[in-house]
């Protein structure tokens, strides 16, 4: 009897669900570097998009802050990854045969495997509105492809690895 299938259901996130903690590449360093909302948001409230940030390295004690009104989120798949707020490189980022991949913070990445692991998967009904376009519905088709499965679990891997290494 074969096992039963690991099961994914679209949480219907969207992108903007995961800019709240972003790990980056610090300019100065190179090392990692948090991009997060500044300390003036109100306790338990969730921060807006456009909600002050702070990048800040452990690493050599860079600390830099962003309060503009316009974020650039990366376009392209041919484009390299940048947070959208101070357009510093992501660390999560790797490249693969067929493309690259690359995740804001270890809660992407962890949803990221969850999809790619799993051999049955689930999207949001059909009839709800305004939610077609979520973070899984966006993926590129190589990542969706079963036969890429273990490639695409080989890079999450490689890029969970190099937060623990840093």
């Amino acid at each position: 009897m074969s096992p039963a299938p690991t099961r994914f259901r679209d949480p219907l996130y969207t992108k903007y669900q995961f800019v709240d903690s972003v790990l980056v590449r610090c300019p100065r360093c190179e090392r990692i570097a948090h991009v997060v909302p500044r300390a003036e948001a109100e306790p338990g409230a969730r921060p807006g998009v456009f909600d002050p940030r702070s990048l800040v390295c452990r690493a050599c004690g860079l600390s830099r802050t962003w309060a503009e009104r316009s974020v650039m989120f990366s376009g392209s798949s041919l484009a390299p990854a940048r947070d959208p707020y101070f357009r510093v490189p992501l660390w999560l980022r790797t490249g693969t045969r067929h493309g690259r991949l690359w995740a804001y913070n270890l809660e992407h990445l962890e949803l990221l495997r969850q999809f790619a692991a799993a051999s049955l998967r689930e999207r949001g009904p059909w009839y709800e509105h305004g939610r077609k376009m979520t973070y899984v519905a966006r993926l590129p088709a190589w990542i969706k492809s079963a036969k890429n499965r273990d490639e695409v679990l080989r890079a999450v891997d490689r890029m969970r690895a190099s937060v623990t290494e840093a």
